[in-house]
């Protein structure tokens, strides 16, 4: 069929270039270990930091909710597909997270462009971190308001914009918590008593922060110890606690905005029986098995060590993400593609998720990681580092 030549043409300017990437199917489930291609290697590409993704507690709830409630909604929210379940879920998360109320969308994606599209109008700026996650950006272009961006975690840059915008009706500052591709975690403290002397409301992205910091893993408020001082919490369900979803931890007036005017959440179908069965589920697993976490950090440490100790950059990262600093885009396809030889898959991550020259193999160790898998993953990164001439 014609009429995508164009498109082909790029295609092919990116297999030249050595940074195209097929998807790669896992077949089996989500592990300290997967299996790739018939081959059992270490996994450090997941997202799945606590491995709830496989917790017995949340599977016999999610089939148990299958099994009384069936495998889907067959409606959106607003009309007809709220169960008694979703509204359950959503008390105990604002309760887990210390706020008056909580609203769960689609995804982190989802919620990040349902919040900033229908809270902000002309009348309006938002000042974002120039880091920020690609969802905030979608979401702010959705907007009719002023935009702003700071340097990134940088406290005079942010002062100086909120200077500027003092003739808005609602300055809104949105930040991740932890940023996805650095695993640095934001100035939390800064950031709020700017907006506090400034006069502005703060909106947290906590994708990679739930489950992660804070008090049984509530995110990086908690961990900074502001609770009822940030205005708009973000989370997923989809990482750290292993399942699907995005939410919303504010106040029950944004909550009953989000519903009648978060476009997202209006017109999508509410999340399956077994989804909500299995988020509710792993509420109490972060309550009553904080061992998870622990592990999580002590596993986090002695990589991180293990990569130091060999000379690998790492960048600035003060979480479980632990960029592995290539630079030349092609090179870090290269790296990967020798780690996967050697048993271990970690993806690279080049431009456009990051500049161009900046890329690096994103590692992210989880509690289910043994020391011994992970000396075994150190071990190839020596290796191929060695190899490449990177150390």
């Amino acid at each position: 069929m014609k009429g995508f030549e164009y498109l082909q043409t790029q295609l092919d300017d990116m297999k030249k270039e050595g940074t195209f990437r097929e998807l790669i199917p896992l077949e089996s489930a989500q592990g300290s270990r997967v299996t790739i291609k018939g081959k059992n290697v270490i996994q450090l590409s997941s997202n799945n930091y606590l491995g709830l993704t496989s917790h017995p507690r949340m599977k016999e709830a999610a089939n148990k909710a299958t099994e009384e409630f069936g495998v889907g909604t067959g409606s959106v929210r607003t009309i007809a597909g709220t169960l008694t379940m979703h509204e359950r879920f959503e008390r105990k998360l604002a309760e887990f997270k210390h706020t008056e109320a909580a609203l769960v969308f689609q995804s982190g994606f989802t919620t990040n462009q349902g919040i900033l599209s229908s809270i902000l109008t002309d009348e309006d700026v938002v000042i974002s971190d120039e880091l920020n996650h690609a969802s905030i950006i979608d979401g702010i272009r959705l907007t009719k308001a002023a935009r702003k961006i700071y340097k990134h975690t940088d406290m005079t840059s942010l002062e100086e914009k909120l200077k500027e915008s003092g003739d808005y009706r609602t300055r809104l500052v949105v930040t991740d918590g932890v940023f996805s591709m650095d695993g640095n975690i934001a100035p939390l403290q800064d950031i709020v008593e700017l907006a506090e002397k400034y006069d502005a409301l703060i909106m947290v992205d906590d994708a990679h922060a739930s489950g992660v910091l804070g008090d049984n893993g509530r995110g990086t408020v908690n961990h900074f110890g502001l609770d009822g001082r940030v205005h708009i919490q973000v989370g997923t369900l989809s990482k750290a606690i292993g399942v699907l979803g995005g939410y919303v931890a504010s106040t029950q007036t944004l909550r009953e905005y989000l519903i009648h005017k978060g476009r997202p959440f209006l017109f999508s179908t509410s999340h399956p029986p077994a989804v909500t069965a299995a988020n509710d589920a792993a509420i109490d697993v972060l309550l009553e098995e904080e061992h998870l976490i622990t592990k999580l950090w002590d596993n986090t440490t002695f990589f991180k060590q293990g990569l130091a100790d060999m000379g690998f950059d790492t960048g600035i990262s003060e979480t479980p993400i632990t960029p592995v600093m290539i630079g030349d885009d092609a090179m870090t396809h290269q790296f990967s593609d020798e780690l996967f030889h050697e048993g271990v898959f970690a993806q690279g991550i080049v431009f456009p998720t990051v500049p161009k020259g900046k890329g690096r193999i994103r590692t992210i160790v989880t509690a289910e990681h043994s020391k011994e898998e992970l000396q075994e993953a150190l071990n190839a990164f020596e290796k191929v580092g060695k190899k490449l001439s990177v150390i």
